[in-house]
């Protein structure tokens, strides 16, 4: 099984009328992503934030780079895919599902929704309880299998820059109390706070990606011969980290970070599954 993640892009209306504005946004967008289609992965998942500010011009037209008869793109909603218009609507468009589970012989991968609908106030992530105990069956059904769950928010005190205000799933929702009662091997991956970081707590592997906007790049995850394959992929292309600059020149609704990139500790790992250290 592999898999290609892309981290917070947040794709975005411009002014046309900016001199250069909009070849940088389709240099940068394109190069990016026909980087990432053109790997050949099961799936193609974005961890949300796709767009900036959820609008259908943005949704449209990042999807039309994205269409590719001979890809599986699957889109985890993020607060900002959902700050002008209502999850629904957004849905509709993007012809995804909400939340949703797909269960395979290698692993069971769970897909969440944390974002909160059209609330430019507060970004943090919340589940409703109906969600909750969705997952909490998921863990469950998924035994001692593989489970990767993908989301937007990071769970409160795990990745880098969890533990700020708004920047994971609210700490009232103990996700903890559902995570541990995983048996085997649980990785969850997740964007929104815009850098690299990858953190342990028992079981489980915590995997954060930084903007795509950030950082051109995505993540590729194997799983072969026993062992979960988590590594970077950088796209370096001469000219594209100019053209990512006049884009935060020109935009909205998004910061740079200039320390996105953590440590090269936080960008791979090789998770080793219980029954192939039994047998080295």
């Amino acid at each position: 099984m592999k898999l290609v993640l892309l981290g917070d892009l947040h794709y975005h209306e411009i002014d046309a009328a900016v001199p250069g504005l909009p070849e940088a946004r389709e240099a940068y967008y394109r190069t990016l992503l026909d980087d990432a289609l053109n790997t050949e992965a099961d799936w193609h998942v974005s961890l949300g934030d796709l767009t900036n500010f959820g609008t259908a011009s943005e949704l449209n037209e990042v999807y039309a780079l994205l269409k590719r008869e001979d890809r599986t793109f699957i889109h985890v909603l993020g607060n900002h895919d959902v700050y002008s218009q209502p999850r629904e609507e957004v849905l509709r468009i993007t012809g995804q599902q909400r939340y949703h589970a797909i269960d395979t012989e290698a692993a069971m991968l769970v897909f969440l929704d944390t974002a909160r609908e059209m609330n430019t106030a507060d970004w943090s992530g919340w589940l409703d309880e109906e969600q909750l105990l969705w997952l909490g069956a998921k863990v469950a059904e998924s035994g001692t299998k593989p489970l990767l769950v993908f989301a937007h928010h990071p769970v409160y005190g795990t990745t880098a820059r969890s533990e700020l205000d708004k920047a994971s799933i609210h700490p009232d929702i103990d996700m903890w109390r559902i995570l541990s009662q995983k048996q085997g091997v649980g990785v969850y991956f997740n964007g929104h706070t815009h850098v690299d970081s990858i953190a342990a707590r028992d079981n489980w592997t915590f995997v954060q990606l930084s903007a795509g906007l950030d950082l051109p790049g995505y993540r590729i995850v194997e799983l072969d011969g026993g062992r979960i394959r988590i590594s970077a992929v950088d796209v370096d292309v001469e000219g594209l980290l100019e053209h990512g600059a006049t884009l935060h020149r020109n935009m909205k609704h998004f910061s740079p970070n200039p320390n996105a990139r953590g440590q090269e500790t936080d960008r791979q790992i090789e998770i080793v599954l219980p029954a192939a250290a039994k047998q080295q």
